[in-house]
């Protein structure tokens, strides 16, 4: 996990469209879990899903990411200041910081030198909270032919890091003591287009249409469509979040 991996910059209009947003509760919960609420760091802010979510509860949020696309295409937030720097040196100050938070992304960095980043920024009691998501579950006969395309059609063009997000960050090594998380959840209502919308900007599909030179998606979107039914009706899925949170 050793320099910056740009699986993103690429696609970052459509990552900055079509991911789903985290649920409000757990940037509450966060907030609750720090002794002030000054600052917050969005460390490999992406498009700034989590960013804008942690701005109603902290007086400032930071939100950097290493790519310079993705921060041009963030959503501007008047509580949140964009920056592009690298997670290992993010530029602010020594004990600074009340919560940094990664979403979905831990698994990319130089992780001992973004720990001892984060000790160094983070005031006396600070949070660290690291987390994500790995595939959604399709109700009913969908699933199978998902599972499918995740695990054989684009399964060979997964980064190697992406064993991590199926491991549920369990083997992360987290030197911090641990805070004992409730469970959380994305939700989301969304149409067979949307779906395959999000799936576009899967490092893994990316990878195999750079490597094969063609679309695995409209495959996929046509043995889904029998099933799914009308692709204009709207389907609730979720994907349940795993968590690391630590002092």
């Amino acid at each position: 996990m050793s320099g910056f991996k740009d699986h993103f910059s690429t696609a970052s209009e459509r990552y900055a469209a079509f991911r789903p947003d985290y649920p409000a509760d757990l940037y509450a919960w966060l907030a609750g879990q720090c002794r002030e609420r000054a600052a917050a760091w969005d460390c490999a802010t992406g498009s700034g899903q989590a960013a804008r979510g942690l701005a109603p509860h902290f007086r400032q949020v930071v939100a950097t990411d290493a790519s310079a696309e993705q921060i041009r295409n963030a959503m501007p937030h008047a509580g949140v200041d964009y920056r592009v720097t690298p997670a290992e040196a993010s530029g602010l100050p020594d004990s600074s910081i009340d919560l940094v938070t990664v979403a979905q992304a831990a698994h990319w960095f130089d992780l001992p030198r973004f720990y001892a980043e984060v000790k160094r920024v983070l005031k006396p009691g600070g949070v660290l909270a690291l987390w994500g998501y790995g595939r959604m579950v399709l109700p009913g006969e969908l699933d199978a032919p998902f599972l499918r395309f995740y695990a054989e059609t684009v399964g060979p063009y997964w980064p190697p890091e992406r064993a991590l997000i199926d491991d549920a960050y369990r083997s992360l090594a987290f030197p911090f003591d641990a805070i004992a998380t409730p469970p959380f959840a994305i939700r989301v209502e969304w149409t067979l287009p949307r779906l395959i919308a999000y799936l576009s900007t899967w490092s893994a599909v990316k990878r195999y249409q750079a490597g094969r030179g063609d679309d695995p998606l409209p495959a996929l979107q046509e043995e889904l469509a029998p099933l799914w039914g009308d692709p204009e009706r709207a389907r609730a899925l979720d994907w349940p979040l795993f968590l690391r949170v630590g002092h």
